[in-house]
């Protein structure tokens, strides 16, 4: 029989809040992975996510090396504060286990290409599970502003609000937060986070300039109201092609929804992001102007069923390691450019790879 005329068998690190509401119901509903396993400190948590995800109580573990040493797993979802991602990563890699790690990839850009690089000499799948590349109108806009009509990329402009103050410890957790188990408080600790809002939900932004225009960042300049635990951050980004990129992440914002405007300009058209519903428009001179709304395209899939797909050589992954590492390294050099005071260049560590 073939290897992968089965499900993918996939373990957690670090079943906390948001995998158990997003990533295991994923792979649950998904007829090409078996989630067989996953380990929790927290004793009465493991025992409620083992009742919900109807995993036997041998195979929830406590500790995660247990996990990786007595379960048969193909791939590893690590979700588990991010100082801990390098470690964990290098253990499972080690084992010969594929990797999906939650944002960001690790909170040093030199961990991040090393595991880059590790992953490439093993054979092994490495994946970040970053939104943009799973959200459809991304897509679209990524093949929009590859055509030739667009025209060279000029500026972008990144604008986004929300209230997150609850998972920095800076405010109760709102009564009807959903979930299974409740958000643990590693972000409001800055070195298990590796910084404050910005390596959060920033990354995410930083994510969608690279992934959508296929460019590399080349030097970042960065304002914070506070690092390194910061809840509001603007960054100014030059792209290789000199296209400038700004950035504005309001974490504590007194108006509690997201909001999001975003905007990418180019020689021949542009691109406009409205509303947390991702309500988009695609102009180009002297073609019909799209319009769309993100449930109006065909769904891009999730970061579970895309890793496991390409781990059966089905696909190839949307959001490979060297793009989670590029995303660590503008992440940090925000970080410094704010502490600093300085404009803070970006080696090349991929060969252009954005």
């Amino acid at each position: 029989m073939n290897k992968w005329d089965r499900p993918v068998r996939l373990g957690v690190i670090g079943a906390g809040w948001f995998a158990s509401r997003r990533h295991m119901p994923d792979a649950q509903r998904d007829e090409g992975v078996d989630l067989v396993a996953f380990c929790r400190r927290d004793a009465a948590a493991r025992e409620k996510l083992a009742h919900h995800f109807g995993i036997d109580a041998e195979h929830a573990y406590e500790n995660w090396e247990a996990m990786l040493e007595y379960e048969t797993l193909d791939a590893v979802l690590i979700a588990t504060p991010n100082n801990l991602h390098y470690a964990q990563t290098v253990a499972a890699l080690n084992k010969g286990i594929h990797v999906l790690l939650e944002k960001p990839m690790t909170i040093e850009p030199a961990e991040a290409w090393d595991l880059v690089a590790r992953a490439e000499r093993a054979g092994l799948h490495l994946g970040v599970a970053l939104n943009p590349p799973f959200w459809a109108h991304c897509h679209r806009m990524k093949h929009a502003l590859a055509s030739k009509e667009m025209g060279e990329l000029e500026s972008a402009a990144m604008y986004w609000t929300g209230n997150a103050e609850y998972v920095f410890g800076k405010a109760p957790a709102p009564a009807n937060l959903p979930g299974i188990v409740a958000p643990t408080s590693f972000r409001s600790d800055p070195e298990a986070n590796g910084g404050g809002y910005f390596i959060d939900g920033g990354s995410h932004l930083v994510s969608e300039v690279l992934w959508v225009t296929g460019q590399r960042a080349v030097k970042v300049a960065c304002t914070m109201d506070e690092t390194p635990s910061d809840m509001r951050a603007s960054l100014i980004i030059t792209l290789e092609n000199g296209a400038i990129v700004t950035i504005n992440s309001i974490g504590d914002s007194g108006f509690a929804g997201r909001r999001v405007r975003n905007v990418f300009g180019a020689s021949g058209g542009v691109i406009t992001v409205n509303g947390f519903e991702f309500d988009t428009t695609i102009e180009i001179h002297g073609h019909p102007t799209q319009h769309f709304k993100e449930d109006e395209l065909p769904h891009a899939g999730t970061p579970v069923g895309n890793f496991c797909t390409a781990i059966r050589g089905e696909d190839s992954l949307f959001s490979p390691a060297s793009h989670g590492a590029h995303v660590v390294d503008v992440v940090c050099a925000a970080y410094e450019a704010a502490r600093t005071g300085t404009t803070v260049n970006i080696p090349n560590r991929a060969g252009g790879t954005a």
